[in-house]
């Protein structure tokens, strides 16, 4: 049994409309209940999909009135189908319950559409529908908190064999399920194109990077053509100042700090990473994968920012009202949209397929969902909360929900 939560204020009993009021309010009801209440903060534009021309309405909604990234948290008090402790592959920073996160409520929820059901993960399912296909995340630690929370739920009906594509770095890996001839795997690229450090002696936080934002990042690109999913995503890296490269000159910079050098948005720089990424796919010559972009992941930093105290100490979900997307986050999460449409239009002429997975209406009221302060290694400072990352099991879980409904409805099932 699912007991539904709702968390809409109550109306005024006492309060009496006229019969043209009553039309006028239920012409309201029926308008803003299909649009997410935290894209109305921003009316210089409309949300990339509700132009009736788009071409991505027919890969958003499942079923004639469904769509599956549009509804609300449900209490389920059966919680996570796993533990740190039934599966190896969290990594400490998302071991939230390792380093002594007290609380077990936010493990309690799932995701419920508005007008249908989302299934339950299915390990099984998965790994059949995936059998002899390979999958890659690209992007950046959030990606791959993605990932491992897909070989948490996958680790309940077999493990993989885990294998190091570079024995340097750990942040590309690759694994693979024998008994489905199944592979995934990881290529990190916080900025999705070629990318370099001006001070890699420098600190760690507020590192000034050179984009070049018509130059691809070769440690994925070179390696992209074999696989059948590619799960695209980038996000919080590019709060951060960089130097704009494109062929090959300097064109500005985001919180450079340099004389002579033009200044622009971090806006600038993100589409144009997005758009290079796309085009890469695009114009590979054996390429015939799908992409999923996952789109944005928002941070809940409360009472000041990252490094200014801030912190998410939130034990449930939010309301709608309390929490929204709204000013860099709904800028990037809007660019992001458009150039995926862009790719769908030039995709379908070319045979290839580009989906939405679009995550960020269902994470945006999950505060809870965050390490905060029970991430950490032992040995690290824990004086900084992780208010980006999420906990596993945790609210993330839900993504692969939503990657295994779109891909029974890819194929057919």
């Amino acid at each position: 049994m699912v007991l539904v939560i709702d968390f809409t204020p109550p109306k005024n009993p006492t309060q009496k409309y006229t019969t043209i009021q009553l039309v006028l309010l239920a012409f309201a009801v029926i308008l803003f209940s299909s649009v997410p209440l935290y894209f109305f903060t921003n009316t210089s534009s409309s949300p990339p999909w509700l132009s009736f021309t788009s071409n991505l309405i027919g890969t958003i909604n499942f079923g004639n009135n469904c769509n599956m990234f549009r509804g609300k948290w449900v209490y389920y008090p059966n919680g996570a189908s796993y533990t740190n402790v039934t599966c190896s592959e969290i990594f400490d920073h998302q071991n939230c319950m390792k380093f002594g996160r007290p609380d077990s409520e936010f493990l309690k929820w799932r995701w419920k559409p508005k007008q249908c059901e989302l299934p339950l993960f299915d390990a099984v399912q998965f790994l059949e529908l995936v059998r002899g296909k390979s999958m890659a995340f690209v992007g950046d630690s959030l990606g791959r908190n993605h990932m491992e929370s897909l070989l948490c739920l996958l680790a309940s009906a077999v493990y993989p064999e885990d294998i190091v594509s570079n024995k340097t770095d750990s942040r590309f890996k690759i694994w693979i399920y024998l008994n489905y001839n199944f592979t995934l795997a990881s290529f990190w690229s916080p900025y999705l194109v070629k990318a370099t450090e001006t001070e890699p002696n420098g600190p760690t936080y507020n590192r000034l990077i050179n984009l070049y934002l018509d130059e691809t990042n070769s440690d994925w690109a070179a390696e992209i053509q074999r696989f059948d999913y590619v799960i695209i995503s980038a996000g919080r890296w590019f709060f951060g100042p960089q130097i704009f490269y494109e062929n090959g000159q300097i064109v500005g910079c985001h919180l450079c700090q340099r004389n002579g050098i033009k200044n622009f948005t971090m806006f600038y720089g993100y589409r144009k990473a997005f758009g290079t990424a796309f085009r890469t796919l695009l114009n590979l010559k054996n390429y015939r994968g799908i992409t999923f972009l996952r789109t944005l992941s928002p941070a809940h930093f409360e009472n000041g920012e990252w490094n200014k105290g801030g912190e998410c100490k939130r034990t449930g979900p939010v309301s709608k009202l309390e929490m929204k997307l709204d000013g860099a986050d709904l800028e990037l999460y809007e660019t992001q949209v458009e150039e995926l449409k862009a790719a769908e239009r030039e995709g379908k002429v070319k045979g290839l397929k580009f989906r939405l997975l679009d995550i960020t209406e269902a994470m945006v009221v999950r505060p809870d969902g965050h390490p905060n302060h029970y991430g950490h290694r032992a040995d690290e400072n824990g004086t900084i909360a992780d208010c980006v990352h999420w906990c596993l099991p945790g609210p993330i879980d839900t993504w692969n929900a939503f990657l295994l409904h779109m891909l029974k409805k890819i194929h057919g099932k």
